[in-house]
């Protein structure tokens, strides 16, 4: 039901929308997983729309069994790189995906095998766009972990990095850049007169945790949404409110007589929030990094008293692998890990029987398609309709994950 209720909105909506350009997606390798994805849900959206324009000889390529860009990023032995275009891009309307985080991939320089760094990965970005740029009808970067979103912000002597490549990438000529849950959106200030969305994973949470938790209840008697951090406060106050929970925050007590590995240690966590015993926690945040604190928060609520421990995170970076999580789990300290599949994960992390995947596939190729239209997409951007809706048949014990 909800499949044909949502798939009739979405095509009403693009069946009088003139495409900006014919459409064309660019997947650096470190995405290739979610940019095949996202290419079979355009090409079925695309193949399901009866566009006033399909068959206008100006706008040809409308509809087509593939839009993924044939290019390649040929490495020398000294470890230098450059990109090369295998098709024409003039005039077309172009997104670049890229991950930022994916260290699986490598590449060789003077005979020693290197993991690519986000550095690496940002230089293969500005690489394609320095070769596409004055032949695209308009460049589109999307970039779901912000590169050097957590250094944001100045505290002394020290680098501006995120501001710094937001405004660089205006400057090559991106007209739209698109992320996912950035650590500070703030970023946008570098450069304002450009397009910057800033999307989040609120839907694709919950209906990751309805369709694995069949006996949750929503309200505030029974669940809180936690923020592990006063960072995550705004996300935590809106996921709570749009499905009828309570809210609570930790404080992060930090020592700042010392700093190991680049930042000040966590001393301990203060709980800020109503009685959680015998409640559910779903805690929210952008992202696992070592997700030490994660396992802190975790095992202070359980401590508490609270009955089952839910951590819903955009990406899981797990730096420092999987084995405190597994402990942890053993342990009963949480009960779910829910991450997206915007960032590269471990193949391991699949395996296990705490993790949930929340999809982002097709949420990112409506984005696509919404922007290549030149559609508002403000529904996309707070989903509170849809997010109550599934809730809605939730409670109602009707079948609601088949979309």
């Amino acid at each position: 039901m909800e499949r044909n209720v949502c798939q009739v909105s979405y095509l009403k909506k693009l069946k009088n929308a003139m495409p900006v350009a014919p459409l064309k997606l660019l997947v650096l390798k470190s995405a290739t997983e979610l940019g095949n994805e996202v290419n079979n849900y355009l090409v079925d959206f695309r193949s399901k729309v009866n566009n006033v324009y399909n068959n206008d000889p100006a706008f040809q390529g409308y509809a087509e069994n593939n839009y993924l860009f044939q290019y390649s990023t040929p490495r020398f032995n000294s470890g230098e790189a450059k990109a090369v275009l295998e098709e024409t891009v003039r005039g077309k309307d172009l997104f670049i995906l890229v991950d930022v985080c994916n260290h699986s991939l490598t590449y060789t320089m003077n005979g020693y095998t290197n993991h690519m760094s986000p550095d690496d990965h940002y230089q293969d970005l500005k690489r394609v766009i320095a070769a596409t740029n004055g032949k695209a009808h308009r460049i589109n970067v999307i970039m779901p972990f912000l590169y050097e979103g957590r250094q944001h912000r100045r505290n002394g002597r020290e680098s501006l990095d995120c501001a710094y490549a937001f405004k660089e990438l205006t400057q090559m000529g991106v007209s739209n850049f698109i992320t996912f849950d950035a650590h500070d959106p703030r970023i946008q200030n570098a450069a304002p007169l450009s397009g910057f969305d800033n999307f989040t994973a609120h839907y694709q949470f919950t209906r990751a945790l309805l369709r694995a938790e069949k006996d949750l209840v929503l309200d505030k008697d029974h669940i809180i949404v936690i923020s592990p951090d006063e960072g995550a406060l705004d996300r935590a106050i809106y996921f709570s409110t749009v499905i009828g929970a309570d809210t609570g925050m930790f404080y992060k007590r930090r020592d700042y007589t010392k700093i190991v590995n680049g930042k000040n240690p966590i001393v301990a966590h203060e709980f800020l929030g109503n009685d959680i015993e015998g409640k559910d926690i779903i805690i929210i945040d952008d992202m696992i990094s070592s997700g030490d604190s994660m396992i802190d928060t975790s095992r202070q609520l359980k401590a508490m008293k609270a009955k089952r421990v839910f951590i819903c995170t955009t990406f899981g970076i797990f730096t420092n692998g999987l084995a405190a999580f597994d402990k942890a789990y053993e342990e009963g300290v949480f009960d779910r890990v829910i991450t997206t599949n915007l960032s590269y994960r471990p193949p391991e992390l699949l395996t296990r029987p705490y993790y949930l995947e929340a999809d982002m596939g097709k949420f990112l190729a409506s984005i696509i398609d919404f922007l290549n239209h030149d559609l508002s997409i403000e529904q996309v951007t707070t989903p509170t309709e849809k997010i109550q809706h599934i809730i809605e048949l939730y409670l109602n014990g009707d079948e609601i994950f088949k979309v």
